[in-house]
């Protein structure tokens, strides 16, 4: 990243800037610049982005370095594995009976 004047931004610096935005804004101190990173890759594993793409957005060589990036939410994990069983287990474990199917 670089400046309006083209020199090159310091990692301090942004550290720093960071720092300053989440204690002003209350935010706890664990709060740290490479959360955002984790919580970049979060959101698009949520979203439903193919995970090879969000491996190539954080530049990681295997799938297995971007999952230690994936914190989702309870919610998610239990809607993605209902969906996974459906399949297997038929419609009235997926959320849905069978009933509002027929419709």
């Amino acid at each position: 990243m670089v400046t309006e004047r083209g020199e090159r931004v310091k990692p301090a610096e942004i550290n720093a800037r960071f720092v300053a935005y989440r204690d002003a804004l209350g935010l706890p101190a664990v709060l740290v610049v490479h959360s955002l990173r984790h919580s970049y890759v979060t959101h698009l594993t949520e979203d439903g982005v193919d995970r090879r793409f969000i491996q190539t957005q954080v530049g990681h060589e295997s799938d297995s370095s971007t999952a230690v990036y994936t914190h989702v939410s309870d919610d998610f994990m239990n809607t993605a594995l209902r969906r996974a069983l459906a399949p297997v287990l038929g419609a009235e474990h997926d959320g849905r009976s069978r009933r509002t199917e027929e419709r």
